[in-house]
């Protein structure tokens, strides 16, 4: 059946989890994945897309890293767009509807695929620990097996519980029992838990739709992809999503229901996703709206099965029913399945250290919606870190933390078990300090040389990054060395309205107006022959196009993050006694004992820790 004892097992097998399990494996570690059931590994379980604002960038990271989001999402994609293309790019996002049913069979494939993973289906209702350490799981059917690190990645079945209207039920997903004993046994160990809520809409027949009146939303004319991998090409077909809106009417026929909604009526106590409210959340908060926007998103190639994105709700089923019939489009609606709401326990992210293990007992690792969070990409980006952790954990190896001002998932991670969360937690990208430095389009040049060091990137990946790198850096050289004539650029520069030259300068210099873009200074001969001659693709069009126009960005925020890295340098010893520093408030020391931070950096970001404790702690250190 299995072995006896593994390096690492994993628990639950959705996003974080195939992650976790693949990236310990891929280090060379015997691993196991342990999951209830194994028809659903990466399920989609809410919306059927990957990416979006700040969630785009975290899965060209995950990808940067040798992690398999962003292969599954392009293989199995319907339609490509990167959103927020009229700003700068470190606001760029890639996104992708996905086909729901390919998702999960492409993430099985390719766990399957992996050397060094086992897979078992059970419950694992129970934790073996011994003098704080972990030593394996023990399952329902009274299964023991050992190890050197467990990862749980829950999601939300440990004690869930589904609404719909007054009907409540345990389930972890809709036609899925829920994972009992392992919060109780964590608590006994002398975690603290709390509960968290979030919601999905309901699923329809798109054959009982009139798209005609909706508004049609289709991709890119010029589809990209998120893997920098050659596994995976754009897309050469895509599907359209629609989009429609949600009335007065509607909104009448929703209240009706609020007084059996379990939101309204007290029996949620649990908070949800404040930037992904449900549909009565919306109508009671924002009140002074008339109309909401829903989108109309395809579940895949063939399937007829259509998920209405922006009505996400707990209200009795006949209500959502009619209420979805006076949408318009919705007239002769036919429902696969209503919305719900699931409530499940979580544990406050900041009983972790940087490297997600937790600090209560040595060698179990948390990742996902265990941690607070929401999203199947911070879901991912955990699960990778954390099955990175566990492997370097096992083979004696130094910790792999990526910090700040390396990637979205340094902020993510340390946002968590800095300030923790009481609320599911989703990435921004005005969480991130440093996000002209973050770019979905760089993250190969953050992190795959050291995820190559670890030895978890390919030489293959290496090798593509290094040459790209190499390919941008010359070509931007090429812009500071090469001069223009008044006579080949001012035609160029009156077309875009940008004033003429009246002697010859560098391309860098007109290529940095921001009147002025690649597509015209291509117009230049030289410039022509160079693309030619070294065969430039895309890709390295459009870094060396954000390194010339945004160079003095991102060299002011290379210093900030320089200046802020120094901090990172100056460590605090793990069983350091805050109480024998008299100066210190009463805050900041109850705050740092509790959260023991890593870093004087880390301890100047805890809320309620001040500027003058973080000088009273230098001094301390004699900085």
């Amino acid at each position: 059946m299995f072995n006896t004892e593994y390096d690492v097992i994993v628990v639950g097998a959705g996003h974080a989890g195939s992650e976790a399990a693949a990236s310990a494996a891929n280090l060379g570690c015997s691993t196991l994945l342990v999951t209830m059931n194994l028809q659903n590994i990466a399920q989609m379980s809410c919306n059927p897309a990957m990416g979006g604002i700040a969630k785009g960038q975290i899965v060209r990271e995950i990808d940067a890293l040798g992690g398999y989001s962003g292969i599954v999402s392009d293989r199995t994609a319907i339609q490509f767009k990167m959103l927020n293309k009229s700003k700068g790019p470190a606001m760029w996002s890639p996104r992708v509807q996905s086909d729901r049913m390919r998702f999960a069979e492409e993430w099985r494939l390719l766990l399957e695929q992996t050397p060094n993973l086992d897979f078992y289906q059970e419950m694992v209702s129970g934790l073996l620990v011994e003098n704080g350490k972990i030593c394996g799981i023990k399952t329902s059917l009274g299964i023991e097996v050992k190890a050197k690190t467990v990862v749980l990645t829950n999601g939300t079945f440990l004690n869930g519980l589904i609404h719909i209207g007054e009907k409540q039920f345990g389930g972890g997903r809709a036609g899925e029992r829920a994972a009992t004993g392992i919060t109780e046994e964590l608590i006994n160990f002398g975690f603290e838990a709390g509960r968290m809520k979030t919601g999905t809409p309901p699923r329809v027949d798109g054959r009982s739709l009139d798209y005609s009146k909706m508004t049609e939303q289709p991709g890119d004319e010029r589809p990209e992809k998120f893997s920098y991998t050659n596994l995976t090409k754009p897309l050469t077909q895509q599907r359209s999503c629609h989009m429609t809106y949600t009335s007065n009417e509607v909104h009448d026929l929703l209240r009706e229901g609020f007084d059996r909604s379990p939101m309204f009526n007290g029996r949620i106590k649990s908070i949800g996703p404040r930037y992904c409210p449900s549909i009565e959340d919306k109508i009671n908060r924002f009140a002074d709206k008339d109309r909401h926007q829903l989108f109309v998103e395809p579940e895949g190639w063939n399937t007829v099965e259509v998920y209405v994105n922006g009505f996400s709700t707990s209200l009795p089923e006949d209500v959502q029913f009619k209420a979805l019939r006076s949408v318009v489009g919705f007239e002769n609606v036919k429902f696969f399945r209503p919305g719900y709401a699931i409530e499940y326990d979580y544990f406050p992210p900041t009983q972790l250290k940087h490297t997600l293990e937790t600090k209560l007992v040595s060698g179990l690792f948390f990742a996902g919606q265990i941690n607070g969070t929401t999203g199947y990409e911070e879901a991912a980006s955990q699960g990778l870190m954390a099955g990175i952790n566990a492997a370097l954990k096992v083979k004696e190896k130094e910790p792999f933390i990526i910090k700040r001002s390396e990637a979205y998932i340094g902020v993510l991670i340390d946002d968590l078990i800095t300030k923790g969360t009481e609320e599911p937690y989703r990435m921004f990208t005005s969480r991130a300090e440093y996000r002209t430095l973050l770019r979905q389009d760089n993250a190969d040049f953050r992190l795959t040389p050291r995820s190559f060091d670890i030895g978890l990137a390919s030489e293959e990946r290496m090798r593509r990054m290094d040459e790209k790198e190499k390919k941008s850096s010359a070509f931007v050289q090429f812009f500071k060395d090469t001069s223009v004539s008044p006579e080949e650029a001012n035609p160029v520069l009156e077309s875009k309205n940008s004033s003429p030259v009246k002697q010859s300068g560098k391309m860098f210099k007109l290529f940095s107006r921001p009147q002025i873009e690649l597509e015209d200074v291509r117009q230049f001969e030289k410039v022509k022959a160079y693309i030619q001659e070294h065969n430039l693709d895309k890709e390295i069009l459009e870094q060396t196009e954000i390194q010339v126009k945004y160079s003095g960005y991102i060299e002011k925020e290379k210093n900030n993050a320089d200046k802020l890295n120094r901090l990172e340098d100056i460590k605090i010893p793990d069983n350091f006694d805050y109480t024998k520093l008299k100066s210190l408030s009463f805050e900041a020391c109850e705050k740092m004992s509790k959260i023991r931070p890593a870093t004087i950096s880390q301890a100047s970001r805890i809320s309620g820790v001040s500027p003058s404790d973080i000088s009273v702690l230098l001094v301390y250190m004699g900085r």
